[in-house]
């Protein structure tokens, strides 16, 4: 029998990049930005506009009738909506630009949150006429958290009730004052709208811009306040730099249907959008979107930030599934394409890849470089919502669960998982609009009508202590399970979600069985004490042992589950709901009534403001009475409402915690737990 208890240091190394490599790829000055939007601002029409005019189509592409490049699919022709992340590249100069599209719809955040990854930089478009709206406030605050160069396009500023200084005064107020208006509209809301760029040497763009760099620089505020304005070089340069280091961002107005204002939009890019530097090393990059062919074949866009790839080359991916274990999978590239252009793929490059089965959204290639230099780390809170669904026809069941695993391959973050006794598949969502989605492409795309239960809340659990457990292949003079486990759960940092540790000899175990131990961890944690995710905690192997050679990966994971439960259960848990963040305006005489009904769903109000007019209320209000609220508002506000709520962390759950059903044969009970182990893998070795 071996067994093990002290730890040793981990060893580590990396590998260094071809200098030719760095070279070949500065001299392509590649640029990947991201165009995002609320939808119905114009994003997808802006996308057609910039291909149009740099001669990357030769017709332009319509929302309304469906013959937009990057809206490929048929449920985004039909309905007018961008789903699925597509790529479009076009040159300006000696500059290619590759054009990421991400959805617009607040459902589709996951698909937004992978594109975060691989930018450059982004255009926000905004519409002159419905101003800044809620998905919009929900982008910058991210844009703005991860410093990434943005530039704020105002869209359709050719339509009536399009307003200029109204607009700036809410980007000021609601996204951000750290802004410059590159260009003013001379007949704003008329067909003839034309935007005019303002001159460097033009005293109110030269004050604008000094207001909106003193925002972010003291040290600017104090010159300027003294009388100390910069040059038009300094000013160049000061806006250049501010831009680069998301400390500012330059407004452009336009139309992307009559094409006014873009050209202008486009020197932007170019001047204020940098290039993120090569990395050094081997072939790293990220996955940010897959494809599946009518073959059912994958292709894999991969972001390259450091080296190249090859044809025949072969790769490893690593990734965390779904509950947090680590994971790896390689394989050959059987087909390659860079994105606009002909030659290997190299750092900066979009590369489309084909032969690896495996491949998933959200898979890193090569150790160390993921792509989130500058500190930008994607993060956006997990799916809220849960539901059930079931084939129509029973059947189907096997053909259901089959799509909706290819469907996670495209979102991993959907996060199915099968109920016992054939009670359907749990998906996670962020949104009603997603179930929709999801369940068009299972009936059009599969073949599989599916019924979608009403969805519910997905809460969390914490520790609350700390809980030891172990069990070793001795027991009570029987053998159950050959193989020791003993583990620690205790409580982790906020935000940190589930950490793995040894405090054990490093390599006293088989490779096979310490990651079987890891890999279990993480997914019975999927499922605490009340049968929710668990999350913030920190377990430690404390004891480990096999007994060679009957010992397999399996025991270890079979028994993992009933210590790790005993643990936790000795620890304790409490759960948690989700919450949204929340901005609310209302005309004053109805504060008080709107006031009541917010505290009514459990809202907290952290700040209120009160004009003449309007009263505006800001605070927290649980995931799960967010919809019921919203239907509540237009009759409280007489129609006059704003609300505007987004993810944001989450709360002690009051009252007794709701269970949740459970799959993993409830390893709280041990004597259930046994008979579903028994009869998932045969009778326990004993």
């Amino acid at each position: 029998m071996h067994t093990s208890r002290t730890q040793q240091p981990a060893r580590s190394s990396a590998s260094d990049a071809t200098s030719d490599v760095t070279s070949r790829a500065g001299a392509r000055r590649t640029l990947n930005i991201g165009i995002l939007a609320h939808v119905d601002a114009g994003k997808t029409s802006l996308t057609e506009r910039l291909l149009f005019d740099a001669g990357a189509i030769d017709r332009l592409g319509s929302v309304d009738d469906g013959s937009t490049l990057t809206d490929s699919g048929e449920l985004e022709r039909r309905r007018g909506i961008t789903i699925r992340t597509a790529v479009a590249p076009f040159r300006v100069g000696d500059r290619k630009v590759n054009l990421i599209d991400t959805p617009g719809h607040s459902d589709f955040i996951a698909e937004v949150e992978r594109a975060l990854g691989v930018l450059d930089g982004a255009v926000l478009v905004l519409s002159a006429v419905e101003g800044v709206q809620a998905q919009t406030r929900v982008l910058m605050k991210t844009l703005r958290r991860l410093r990434l160069p943005t530039l704020l396009f105002v869209n359709k500023t050719d339509r009536a009730g399009a307003r200029e200084a109204g607009m700036l005064a809410d980007i000021r107020r609601r996204l951000t004052p750290g802004i410059v208006p590159m260009a003013t509209v001379h007949g704003i809301g008329t067909p003839g709208a034309r935007t005019v760029p303002y001159a460097f040497a033009d005293p109110e763009f030269r004050g604008a811009a000094c207001e909106g760099l003193a925002e972010a620089d003291d040290e600017l505020l104090a010159r300027f306040v003294d009388g100390d304005a910069p040059g038009e070089r300094e000013l160049r340069a000061l806006i250049a730099g501010r831009t680069a280091r998301g400390l500012l961002h330059p407004v452009y107005f336009g139309s992307a249907l009559s094409g006014d204002g873009v050209a202008a939009l486009v020197d932007g890019i170019v001047t204020y959008l940098p290039e993120r530097p090569v990395a050094a090393g081997g072939a790293a990059g990220m996955v940010f979107a897959v494809e599946r062919g009518a073959s059912g074949e994958k292709a894999a866009y991969v972001r390259l930030f450091s080296g190249e790839l090859t044809e025949r080359q072969q790769v490893v991916f690593r990734r965390r599934t779904a509950d947090g274990a680590p994971d790896e999978h390689g394989g050959r590239i059987t087909s390659l394409d860079t994105i606009g252009g002909t030659s290997a793929p190299v750092a900066g490059d979009i590369a489309r890849i084909r032969g690896l089965p495996r491949v998933r959204v959200g898979d890193r290639l090569g150790a160390g470089a993921d792509g989130t230099d500058r500190g930008r780390v994607p993060h956006f809170a997990p799916p809220t919502l849960e539901t059930v669904v079931r084939p129509v026809h029973p059947g189907d069941a096997a053909r259901l669960h089959a799509a909706l695993a290819a469907l996670a391959d495209q979102d991993p973050l959907i996060g199915t998982r099968a109920l016992p006794d054939g009670g359907g598949t749990s998906v996670l969502l962020y949104g009603e609009v997603q179930k929709e989605i999801i369940a068009a492409t299972l009936a059009e795309e599969f073949g599989v009508e599916a019924l979608f239960e009403p969805s519910s809340t997905v809460l969390r659990e914490r520790p609350v202590g700390t809980g030891e457990a172990g069990e070793a292949i001795e027991r009570h003079g029987g053998h159950v399970f050959w193989a020791t486990v003993g583990l620690r759960v205790e409580p982790g940092e906020p935000g940190s979600g589930v950490l793995f540790r040894r405090d054990t000899e490093l390599g006293a175990l088989p490779h096979a069985f310490d990651r079987a131990i890891e890999e279990t961890v993480h997914r019975a944690l999927g499922q605490g004490l009340y049968g929710w995710p668990v999350t913030d905690c920190v377990v430690s192997l404390t004891r480990s042992g096999y007994a060679s050679p009957v010992t397999t990966a399996a025991d270890f994971r079979n028994l993992t589950p009933l210590v790790l439960m005993a643990a936790l259960a000795g620890a304790g848990t409490r759960v948690y709901e989700p919450c949204h963040e929340y901005e609310l305006e209302v005309p004053a005489d109805v504060l008080g009534a709107v006031t009541g009904a917010l505290v009514t769903a459990g809202a907290q109000l952290l700040d209120t403001r009160v004009t003449p007019t309007t009263g505006v209320v800001q605070g927290t209000i649980p995931a799960r009475n967010v919809s019921a609220l919203e239907r509540r508002l237009p009759g409280l506000a007489r129609g006059e409402s704003v609300w505007w709520s987004s993810p944001a962390g989450d709360r002690l759950y009051a009252g007794p915690p709701p269970l949740r059903e459970r799959t993993d044969g409830n390893p709280l009970n041990r004597a259930e737990y046994l008979r579903y182990v028994a009869g998932a893998c045969g009778p326990v070795r004993g």
